[in-house]
């Protein structure tokens, strides 16, 4: 049965505890394996994606409009935690008026080359870390057609809560995993057939124009970090640099502007 909550230090919720604190979200949760689900949207896309939660937390009205999350819960022996916004305010920092959290274990990672392997397009974030640009991102590849999303070891992390709620619970849509090392493992997209393409501003660079005429039948595209774009090794080391056309002055775009321009000019033709 769900178990009510009247104590914001109550020990069995600790998973929830100052979920404002950016730097122990950072240390907590990759060490235990957890990230935070919140919202009924997103809790109800990540379980049907098969990821296993821990524990729910939520206030009393949602109990029955997750009855069914909750029955679920009461059969596998999941606790569900519920609460007076007040209480469940104290306990995690802010106020929780999307209704519900879900802690949940993090699914194992697949290897690069396992996701690779057929896909047609592939997404690679360098370093992007703002959490709602991975957010907006992971979206927008949901939309247009990308198979699969690689980041780099000092990318955001796409299970951060900012991140799942920008992507609307995408990320448990595209398979993702991390690339490492990089940009040596750039030479795994060479070694699936793979086309990389570098967004960066070059001389040499290509214009979407030109690339969206005539696509790769395999393509990895690579966007860089809010500021300083990619890295010079890893315009290198790709095949071709790829620009966006722009008018007004204006010569770069936010990176998950661009990506989503790109993304589109660039999906599947007869891909729906």
């Amino acid at each position: 049965m769900p178990i009510e909550i009247t104590d914001p230090t109550d020990p069995r919720l600790t998973d929830y505890v100052s979920l404002t604190d950016v730097v122990l979200r950072r240390r907590h949760e990759p060490e235990r394996g957890l990230y935070i689900a919140e919202s009924q949207k997103v809790i109800r896309r990540a379980l049907r994606a098969g990821h296993r939660p821990r524990s729910y937390l939520m206030a009393r009205r949602w109990l029955d409009d997750l009855s069914d999350i909750v029955a679920d819960a009461e059969a596998e022996g999941v606790p569900v935690y519920f609460g007076e916004h007040d209480v469940i305010e104290r306990l995690t920092g802010f106020h929780l008026h999307r209704g519900a959290l879900a802690a949940m274990q993090r699914p194992a990672l697949p290897s690069v080359e396992s996701l690779i392997a057929d896909a047609r397009r592939v997404i690679v974030l360098e370093d992007v870390v703002d959490h709602t640009n991975v957010g907006a991102i992971f979206r927008s590849a949901a939309a247009l057609g990308v198979d699969a999303v690689l980041i780099t070891p000092r990318c955001a992390d796409p299970l951060y809560r900012r991140s799942i709620r920008v992507s609307m619970g995408t990320v448990f849509q595209v398979p993702w995993t991390r690339i490492d090392p990089w940009p040596e493992g750039l030479g795994l997209l060479h070694e699936a057939g793979l086309t990389v393409a570098a967004m960066a501003l070059s001389d040499d660079s290509v214009s979407l124009d030109d690339l969206e005429s005539e696509p790769p039948e395999r393509l990895a595209l690579v966007v860089g970090t809010e500021g300083d774009g990619l890295s010079h090794r890893t315009v290198a080391d790709a095949d071709l640099t790829l620009r966006i056309p722009m008018a007004g002055g204006v010569d770069s775009l936010n990176v998950a502007a661009a990506s989503a321009v790109a993304m589109w000019a660039l999906r599947p033709r007869g891909r729906h």
